[in-house]
């Protein structure tokens, strides 16, 4: 791919400091209590920071300034700001509410931080690069703002109350630098066939967001709490079958409609680890067949043997 000029690799920058800006007017939204100027500047912010490093890789306009300014950036806007708005609005008053900011803060440094030096961990299982560990800053940041989301929603109750606002804050701020496992939305792929009706999901979002935004943002936050327990016990299931990684999704799928169909039809129900050991097969079939390309030969088994899953007869 040829290299972007001058002015297209300055773009990504250009959004990372928008984000800057945006995660920033936070703050003064804050100040002048409109709270959901709060909301929608953190947004904007998270959006922002999504699409500058897919740009930046897209248009090969990757850069160590660009890192560093993407990492202080968010620092700012997703460490900085939602501790300043939340102290403003509910933590004031209470003599704890200036430590549970810092707090949350200091976490969200920690967590760039650490972020940052996985980078280059050359020792990482391939499959980890499908999950973040700990929750991301933006979805911190959003996560944070939750009680608030709550209070524009239904008015102020005990999820505004300050002693609710300083737990939230710090069981979040603990969860972005524990090793919890989450999703990562950079290596997901969206089949030919899927696209349209994305495009369609895409539109009944953005319409539920104009006409119940607080619903919605609450919504977004609640389902993407409950993809936690998926998150861990796929990354639990993978570091047991690493080799299972390597098949392609369009196999995986196959393994899994082989065993729901045995179970339907009554057969014997396939234990989790005979999948698993269908998955291995299907990884190392893969694995020979590449190799066998690489020779110019394919390997005998791909002849007879449909990819991990003998023939019956």
């Amino acid at each position: 791919m040829p290299h972007a000029g001058a002015g297209v690799r300055l773009l990504p920058n250009v959004i990372t400091v928008l984000a800057l800006c945006s995660g920033l007017s936070a703050l003064k939204f804050a100040l002048d209590g409109n709270y959901a100027g709060v909301l929608a500047a953190i947004g904007v912010a998270a959006l922002l920071d999504a699409l500058d490093g897919r740009l930046a890789r897209l248009l090969d306009a990757t850069s160590r300034i660009g890192a560093e300014l993407d990492s202080l950036a968010d620092a700012v806007s997703f460490g900085v700001a939602p501790a300043a708005v939340l102290f403003v609005w509910a933590l004031r008053v209470t003599p704890t509410g200036w430590p549970v900011a810092l707090v949350f803060t200091v976490c969200v440094v920690l967590r760039l931080a650490r972020f940052n030096t996985l980078l280059d961990d050359t020792e990482a299982p391939p499959f980890a690069k499908e999950f973040f560990a700990g929750i991301p800053s933006p979805a911190g940041a959003l996560l944070a703002l939750f009680p608030l989301t709550v209070f524009l929603q239904f008015g102020a109750g005990w999820w505004s109350s300050p002693a609710t606002v300083a737990v939230w804050t710090v069981t979040v701020a603990l969860a972005m630098v524990s090793r919890l496992p989450t999703l990562s939305m950079k290596t997901m792929r969206v089949p030919a066939r899927a696209v349209a009706p994305l495009l369609v999901l895409i539109a009944v979002l953005t319409a539920a967001v104009i006409t119940f935004p607080f619903a919605s943002l609450g919504a977004a936050m609640l389902l993407y709490l409950i993809h936690v327990p998926y998150a861990s016990y796929r990354y639990r299931w993978l570091a047991r079958h690493p080799s299972a990684w390597e098949v392609p999704p369009r196999q995986r799928r196959a393994i899994r409609r082989t065993a729901r169909s045995m179970r339907r039809l009554g057969l014997r129900p396939p234990l989790r680890r005979r999948v698993a050991g269908a998955a291995a097969r299907a990884g190392a079939a893969v694995r020979r067949r590449r190799a066998g390309e690489t020779n110019g030969q394919v390997p005998p088994e791909h002849r007879s043997r449909w990819v991990g899953l003998r023939r019956r007869p």
